[in-house]
């Protein structure tokens, strides 16, 4: 159970990428007052966990509905997880630039989505959220190790200006590109389980 926990953490964390998300707040919000920076932050991380959660519950109902084995997606989100940490890595990530068009809420983008809740973590959540794998109360496990995440990414965009000032824009490079190398081997593990490599394939009873 704690092995699946921590993995979840990790797989989550790593997609979500807090670091790159407190760099680019920090740079959307950095002419606002701070009443507005946390409003805008509270409410990017509410509309990310609703995503996130409704990605969780229904997402593999969907995928059944239109005749996609999970195990499908386990191979191409694993993939698709891989080239993301790839992209963590060499820094090859496009984020959005500070100027925002005039009425666009920046909660909803480029906050929300595609920064919290983006395709690696929508694919990330479907995943853990297996129902031919993993029980009711594994699942329930996910959900909170997913909020825990969220809300950690919540302090971390409140704190954002804290934080860069003590690791600096070049620190947060770093650990970003640490956290792609960590994401790019669970997306290996992703598509070992897939294909069914290895005794680690094996589902959990």
């Amino acid at each position: 159970m704690l092995e699946k926990i921590i993995r979840d953490f990790m797989t989550i964390w790593t997609t979500v990428d807090p670091i790159s998300n407190l760099a680019l707040f920090a740079g959307l919000t950095a002419a606002m007052h701070r009443k507005e920076r946390r409003r805008i932050a509270l409410r990017a991380s509410l509309y990310a966990a609703v995503i996130l959660v409704v990605a969780g519950i229904i997402g593999q109902i969907v995928l059944d509905a239109m005749g996609i084995r999970l195990r499908s997606l386990q191979i191409a989100g694993g993939l698709i997880l891989f080239v993301f940490g790839l992209q963590m890595v060499f820094g090859w990530l496009d984020q959005p630039g500070a100027s925002v068009e005039k009425g666009r809420d920046l909660a909803v983008f480029p906050l929300a989505v595609p920064a919290i809740a983006g395709a690696g973590s929508i694919t990330a959540v479907i995943l853990l959220n297996d129902n031919d794998v993993y029980s009711v109360s594994e699942r329930a496990e996910t959900a909170v190790v997913l909020l825990v995440v969220l809300v950690f990414n919540y302090i971390l965009l409140l704190l954002s200006d804290v934080i860069l000032r003590f690791i600096g824009r070049q620190g947060a490079a770093i650990l970003t590109r640490v956290m792609g190398i960590i994401l790019t081997a669970l997306a290996v593990e992703f598509v070992l389980t897939g294909l069914s490599i290895g005794t680690w394939a094996a589902p959990h009873h």
